[in-house]
C-alpha cells in the first residue's frame, strides 16, 4: 500500500507528513520553504518519490462557519498548480484549527518558542494528515 502525503500550505513555510504503509499514523517529515515555485515542487516530488505516496491531502482552512476565505482561495490556487506538476492525485481536507491544535501540542510538550517556529508547520501537515486517516478508517 502507498503512503499519504499531507501538506499544510502557507505563504512561507509549507509543512509536510507522510502516512506509515498501513495508513495508520502521520509522521512529520520536513518544512519545505515556500521561496520559489520550482523548489516547491521539486521538494514534493522528492517526498512522492522517496515515500511511494499514492496521494496527496492538502490541508484547506476554511473559516469557522464552512465558507472560504482568501487564505483557501490560495491553498486552492496551489492545489490547483501543483496537480499539474505531480502524479498521484491531490485532494483538500477540512484543517480548520489544525494549527491552533498543533501549536497546543508543542506547548504541552515544553517546546521553547524559537523551537515551535520550526515545527509548527510540520506538526500542523501531521494533524491534518491524521485528521484524514481518522476519517478514512471509522
Amino acid at each position: 500500500m502507498s503512503r499519504i502525503l499531507g501538506l499544510d500550505f502557507g505563504d512561507k513555510r509549507i509543512g509536510a507528513a507522510t502516512s506509515d504503509a498501513l495508513g495508520w499514523t502521520a509522521q512529520g517529515k520536513k518544512v519545505i520553504q515556500n521561496t520559489s515555485w520550482e523548489e516547491v515542487v521539486a521538494e514534493i516530488n522528492s517526498l512522492i518519490e522517496q515515500y511511494d505516496v499514492g496521494k496527496v491531502v492538502v490541508g484547506l482552512p476554511k473559516n469557522m462557519n464552512g465558507t472560504l476565505g482568501p487564505r483557501a482561495e490560495k491553498t486552492l490556487d496551489f492545489v490547483e498548480q501543483l496537480k499539474e506538476e505531480i502524479e498521484p492525485p491531490i485532494i483538500t481536507w477540512d484543517e480548520r484549527l489544525s494549527t491552533a491544535a498543533a501549536e497546543r501540542t508543542l506547548l504541552k510538550a515544553d517546546v521553547s518558542r524559537a523551537k515551535r517556529k520550526d515545527v509548527i508547520d510540520k506538526m500542523a501537515a501531521v494533524v491534518i494528515l491524521q485528521s484524514y486517516l481518522d476519517a478514512q478508517s471509522s
